[in-house]
C-alpha cells in the first residue's frame, strides 16, 4: 500500500510546537504542491489545534517518506530545526494508518473523545488537497471511507452523545474556576465556527453580558446577534478585554495577538484587581502566556483540557470498545477493497494471458480432429481445457489474495507479472 500518517498531536507535542508547526492558506498550498513534487507522492495536510498530520502515499514500488524525510520538510517549511521536531513526530504505516485516520475522523484520537468538530476538519483536509490536484488513487478512496466509519460511529453508538466538541469541554473548565456566570461578562474574539459553538455552550450559563469581535465586523455582528449580545469593533479589542471577565479566543491568526507588552500597558493598569480568564483556543496561540501572572490573570490553551477531560467525558468511554469495534470492521473492509482494487487488473491479465495459451493449443488441436469429433465430444475437450486453466490458476490466485491480506501483496504481484510476462 505505502501509505504514511506522519505528524504530532497534542500528546506527543506541547502546544509551544504545535503553534509553530501550524499551516495557514499559503504554507499549505505550498506543502501540497511540494509533497508531491518531492516525493512523487499523493498528500493530504490535517491541521487542527490538537494536531498537525501528513497523510503520504507513493507507488509501491517506491521507497516509503518516513519521519526523518518529513521532519525536514517541516523545519525547512515552517524555520522550526528539524532536531527539535523529530522527536515529537510519530508514524503509522500501511494498514496502521488505514486505523488511524479512522479513529482520528471518528473523535476516538482526541482530546476530547467522541469530538464532533473532527470529521468536519477531514474532509476540510482532503477538499483542500483534492482541490489542489494533490491526491490520486489511493487518498482519493481512504478519505471518503474514513468519512462512511465516522458516520457508522455516530450512527451506531453513543460515543457523540452530549456535548463533545473542544468548546464544551474549555467551558466545562471555565465552570471550575466561576461558581456563576450571570454577574460575569464573556469576550469571544474570532466569529468563526469554534467562536460560534463556544458561544452556543456559553448562553446555558446566561452570563451577564457576551461581547463579540472579530476582523470583520459584519461577521462579529452576525454572531453577535446569534447569541443576543453585542458586537465590538476590532480596534476597541482593549477595551473589550478591561470590560471582560472571561475571554475565549478562537482566532486563526499566524501570531498573537494579544503580547505581553500591550496587555501590561493598555490593559493590566485598568483592571484593578478584577481577576480575567483567558481560554485561548488557538493554535498558533492569541495570547502570549507569559500574560498569565498567577494571581489575578490566568490563561488556559488547549493542553489544559487534559486535566478535565477525564470528569466531563466518563459516561462517554463506555461506548468507546462499540466505536473501536465499527473502526476495524471498516479497515477491514477498506483493506479488502483496496486488495482487490490492486489484485484485479493482475489477476484480469493472468487469466487473459492463460486463456490465450488455452486457445493457441486447442485451436490447433481441434482443427486436426475436424470432421472426426461430434459437437458433444468438442465440448468436452474444450470444457477440459478451461477446467485445467481454472486449476491451473486457483493456486496462484488464491496466494496472491491471501499475501494482499497479509500486506505482502506487492511483491507477489510484481513476481507473477515477471514469470508470466504480463504488462
Amino acid at each position: 500500500m505505502n501509505l504514511r500518517a506522519i505528524g504530532c498531536n497534542v500528546g506527543s507535542a506541547p502546544v509551544e510546537l504545535r503553534e509553530r508547526l501550524a499551516f495557514d492558506a499559503d504554507k499549505l498550498a505550498r506543502a501540497l504542491a511540494e509533497l508531491t513534487a518531492r516525493y512523487g507522492a499523493e498528500a493530504a495536510v490535517l491541521g487542527t489545534c490538537n494536531r498537525v498530520e501528513l497523510y503520504l502515499a507513493r507507488p509501491e514500488v517506491g521507497a516509503p517518506v518516513h519521519s526523518p524525510l518529513v521532519a525536514e520538510y517541516l523545519s525547512e517549511l515552517h524555520g522550526v530545526p528539524a532536531a527539535d521536531i523529530y522527536p515529537h513526530l510519530y508514524e503509522h504505516a500501511d494498514d496502521a494508518a488505514v486505523r488511524h485516520l479512522f479513529r482520528v475522523v471518528s473523535g476516538l484520537d482526541s482530546v476530547v473523545v467522541g469530538e464532533d468538530q473532527i470529521a468536519g476538519q477531514v474532509k476540510d483536509a482532503f477538499d483542500v488537497a483534492q482541490r489542489a490536484g494533490a491526491t490520486g488513487p489511493l487518498l482519493n478512496v481512504l478519505f471518503p471511507a474514513a468519512a462512511r466509519t465516522s458516520k457508522r460511529v455516530r450512527s451506531e453508538t453513543g460515543l457523540a452523545q452530549g456535548q463533545s466538541s473542544v468548546a464544551s469541554a474549555a467551558v466545562g473548565f471555565l465552570k471550575e474556576v466561576f461558581d456563576r456566570f450571570t454577574d460575569k461578562t464573556v469576550l469571544v474574539i474570532g466569529a468563526g465556527e469554534m467562536g460560534r459553538l463556544t458561544l452556543t455552550h456559553i448562553q446555558e450559563f446566561r452570563p451577564a453580558a457576551v461581547l463579540v469581535t472579530n476582523r470583520s465586523p459584519e461577521r462579529a455582528a452576525g454572531l453577535a446577534a446569534e447569541c443576543g449580545g453585542a458586537a465590538l469593533p476590532w480596534e476597541q479589542l482593549d477595551d473589550g478585554l478591561t470590560r471582560a471577565d472571561i475571554v475565549i479566543s478562537t482566532t486563526g491568526a499566524p501570531e498573537p495577538i494579544v503580547s505581553r507588552r500591550r496587555y501590561d500597558e493598555k490593559v493590566r493598569p485598568r483592571r484593578g484587581r478584577r481577576k480575567l480568564v483567558v481560554f485561548d483556543l488557538a493554535v498558533p496561540r492569541d495570547f502570549d502566556p507569559r500574560i498569565d501572572d498567577g494571581d489575578r490573570v490566568s490563561v488556559f490553551n488547549v493542553d489544559d483540557l487534559n486535566r478535565v477531560r477525564d470528569q466531563q467525558l466518563a459516561e462517554r468511554r463506555r461506548h468507546v470498545a462499540p466505536a473501536e469495534q465499527v473502526v476495524a470492521e471498516e479497515v477491514a473492509a477498506f483493506l479488502t477493497d483496496w486488495n482487490r482494487r490492486k489484485d484485479g487488473p493482475v489477476i484480469g491479465a493472468l487469466t487473459e494471458e492463460v486463456g490465450r495459451i488455452r486457445e493457441a493449443v486447442l485451436a490447433p488441436l481441434l482443427a486436426k480432429l475436424n470432421g472426426k469429433l461430434t459437437a458433444a465430444d468438442k465440448a468436452q475437450i474444450e470444457a477440459a481445457f478451461r477446467l485445467y486453466q481454472n486449476k491451473l490458476l486457483h493456486g496462484p490466485i488464491a496466494a496472491l489474495q491471501e499475501a494482499s491480506r497479509e500486506g505482502h501483496g506487492p511483491g507477489l504481484r510484481e513476481a507473477l507479472m515477471r514469470l508470466f510476462g504480463l504488462k
